[in-house]
């Protein structure tokens, strides 16, 4: 068996990798960023620790269950960092590692895009609805 050189390696890594198929960790991975909670989360957390009771104030909508789920997969995969301070009651914080700052432009470019462009996606759903509408009346 051939010495592979250490760029040879990461290049091989790399190639086995391949999110259009259905087993393939990066798919999931995928999968997991483009859920709404894990991206609203990854923002809210951009401006630091926070508690798991500010970030349900925060995150309008998402119930006790989905976020402490959310939390748990994002530690998991390395994205949030949990810290547990030993008082009475004990205070746990939320805090992105390295890895979820480094995801966080990529959350940030897609949750400003949504709010920019909302207006164009209302107007082509109401365009596409009346056209529809009109096509099923006749």
């Amino acid at each position: 068996m051939p010495t592979m050189t250490a760029a040879q390696r990461r290049a091989a890594e790399r190639a086995g990798y391949d999110a259009y198929l259905a087993q393939c960790p990066a798919r999931q991975l995928l999968d997991r960023i483009g859920d709404k909670w894990v991206s609203l989360l990854v923002n809210a957390l951009a401006d630091g620790p926070q508690r798991y009771s500010d970030l349900r104030r925060r995150l309008a909508g998402v119930s006790e269950k989905m976020l402490t789920q959310t939390l748990r997969t994002l530690e998991r995969d390395g994205l949030v960092h949990r810290t547990v301070t030993p008082t009475v009651p004990a205070r746990v914080d939320y805090a992105l590692t390295p890895l979820g700052r480094d995801l966080l432009p990529l959350v940030r470019s897609i949750k400003a895009w949504a709010e920019i462009h909302m207006p164009h996606v209302l107007a082509a759903r109401a365009d596409y609805d009346h056209r529809h509408t009109a096509t099923r009346s006749n």
